[in-house]
């Protein structure tokens, strides 16, 4: 399925080490002024080769807009658009053509299809992740247009063992990622995300609730492990007296004392600040020696070469943004509004 949103959609197409990447979004009101500048602030965030902590592929991911934009302004129409691959070093896979990655896509890419792109993981890499970048930006234009006051931001919470939440954690993480590049290893990590601003009413239970939709896109992010919002796991271990959120009245509106819930309740915003984490798993491609299979058959010990993240939530928050952008369009689109 490479296809996200009932009226809001996204095809995303192409490969690692293909001549391009791209996507058609579909369903974006027409008459919408195209923020281009936010375009190229999300794909400079999760492009590679930012800085000595992530991959040293070198992508300028400069966006070809093909069609649905006019004059700066949507039409209504499909906006399809492409983003070509000018760094892949196809070389630095030769040694995995024949050999299954731990944890990676490679057998059950080949047991899916029979066939798989070994050329840096093909379809089932990370690169593919840039159209989502893309299009979430142009979402974004769209909701501020429509609600003003709306804000998604996502931040890394957590990188292996160490919390995030400031300067002295900063520097701990930077000397754990030095010391797994010199290791050849790698490391997991949590995104926190908030919606701010988003009116009571959007949601479309029973089997479109709005957590549904956030955890279902989330969870298609590559290495994507985990998922929850509002008090999540933690609420299992709670009394109800404890969880439940007391509704108030302030300024004439309805708001809760607290925010357990993390904003949705029922499948539905409430109004309040919509929060939820994501769980991200060690980036499997690592260079330590692990134990494998070749697809013949045979065991091997596999060394793993090329330009890998020593921890994938580096690069990960505009990814998250961006498909938060795209579900909640496209929850809003769906008539969950008044």
């Amino acid at each position: 399925m490479n296809t996200i949103g009932r009226l809001l959609t996204l095809t995303t197409f192409g490969e690692s080490h293909g001549p391009a990447i791209g996507g058609v979004l579909d369903g974006i009101p027409a008459g919408i002024s195209i923020d281009t500048s936010l375009v190229e602030k999300q794909m400079e965030r999760r492009r590679p080769g930012q800085n000595r902590l992530v991959s040293a592929r070198r992508e300028p991911d400069q966006v070809e807009f093909l069609s649905g934009i006019f004059e700066g302004r949507s039409t209504g129409a499909p906006i399809a658009f492409i983003i070509r691959n000018t760094d892949a070093r196809s070389q630095d896979y030769e040694q995995l053509k024949d050999v299954f990655r731990p944890s990676h896509a490679d057998y059950t890419w080949q047991e899916r299809y029979g066939i798989r792109d070994w050329r840096g993981g093909g379809r089932a890499s990370a690169r593919v992740t840039a159209p989502i970048c893309v299009a979430g930006a142009l979402a974004m234009t769209a909701l501020k247009s429509i609600m003003p006051q709306l804000s998604i931001e996502a931040a890394i919470s957590q990188v292996g063992p160490i919390t995030v939440n400031g300067t002295e954690s900063d520097a701990k993480v930077e000397a754990l990622l030095d010391r797994l590049r010199k290791e050849a290893d790698s490391t997991g990590g949590v995104i926190t995300c908030t919606i701010d601003g988003l009116p009571a009413g959007i949601g479309n239970p029973v089997f479109d609730k709005l957590q549904a939709g956030l955890a279902a896109a989330m969870m298609g992010i590559n290495a994507a492990k985990g998922f929850e919002y509002g008090d999540g796991f933690q609420a299992a271990s709670q009394l109800g007296s404890q969880h439940n959120d007391a509704f108030l009245m302030k300024d004439g509106k309805v708001v809760t004392a607290t925010n357990h819930s993390g904003g949705i309740q029922g499948g539905i915003s409430n109004g309040q600040p919509v929060t939820f984490r994501v769980a991200f798993k060690p980036t499997p491609t690592i260079g330590k020696p692990q134990q494998t299979v070749t697809s013949d058959g045979k065991e091997t010990v596999l060394e793993a070469e090329g330009r890998h993240d020593p921890c994938v939530v580096l690069r990960a928050v505009p990814i998250v943004e961006s498909l938060a952008a795209l579900v909640i369009l496209d929850q809003w689109l769906c008539g969950s509004r008044k």
